[in-house]
């Protein structure tokens, strides 16, 4: 697993995998050393045999030497006849900038070695990516919620949000409602695939204050009736348009 920061920026990471090598001893052949394989006597070395069924002739595996064309009569002590052996290795692997979830790293010929010294296939290394406690990645963009108190958001003001890179000046314009969302340009993530950088979106959410004293109760009341005596319609026009509704809901109910 890798951390948003470094699936961002790139890293070299070091793993370590259980593979198939090929035997040292035999060199892959199977074969005791000083022996080698011999031909299969069933199939001439095909690796497949002919069955003749009435009209019709059908080929198929070879059941002596299941395909390879070749037998081990004395088989290497290491991997019992089969030319390779289980191990574990650490390989050092280079991640790209920009890797997301489910994105996967080919590493040529670090897979498992095949039979009877053919070539190692190849090794995938699938990215999977941590969760931040900050931040929420959609492709390019980064997503956060950044907390405000009511005071700025009716006020307006600056605060400073964080960003891959350091911090920035967030500016909160007077009357900010709580969900609206800020988009920082070129904050978010370069893809592996190329393309523009994409955006840091900061969604505001305005916090109601908690563990207030009776001072500020009192404030809180006298503020509340300055609010009403000028009407809900002025300074609320979201609950004054909510409670017009329910007005005519609850009439479209008696009727």
């Amino acid at each position: 697993e890798l951390s948003l920061e470094d699936a961002v920026r790139g890293t070299t990471i070091k793993i370590r995998v259980p593979t198939s090598v090929t035997c040292s001893t035999c060199g892959g052949s199977g074969a005791k050393k000083g022996s080698k394989p011999e031909q299969c006597t069933t199939c001439g070395g095909v690796g497949q045999v002919r069955m003749q069924q009435g009209f019709f002739s059908l080929q198929q595996t070879c059941p002596q030497c299941q395909g390879a064309g070749q037998m081990i009569k004395t088989p290497c002590g290491s991997c019992h006849g089969q030319g390779r052996i289980q191990e574990h290795k650490t390989l050092s692997v280079k991640v790209p900038a920009g890797v997301d979830n489910g994105d996967r790293i080919r590493l040529t010929g670090e897979g498992e070695a095949g039979e009877r010294g053919a070539p190692s296939g190849d090794l995938y290394v699938q990215i999977a990516v941590k969760e931040h406690s900050l931040f929420v990645r959609d492709e390019n963009n980064l997503y956060c919620e950044v907390p405000i108190s009511f005071v700025t958001a009716a006020l307006g003001g600056s605060l400073e949000v964080p960003t891959l890179d350091g911090k920035v000046k967030l500016k909160i314009p007077a009357e900010t409602q709580t969900g609206k969302m800020f988009k920082l340009r070129g904050k978010g993530v370069k893809s592996v695939r190329g393309g523009p950088v994409g955006d840091l979106l900061c969604r505001v959410q305005i916090e109601t204050p908690v563990n207030l004293n009776g001072k500020q109760k009192e404030l809180l009341k006298h503020f509340d009736e300055t609010m009403s005596n000028q009407g809900v319609k002025k300074h609320s026009p979201k609950e004054h348009s909510w409670l017009d509704g329910v007005k005519r809901f609850i009439d479209d109910i008696k009727l």
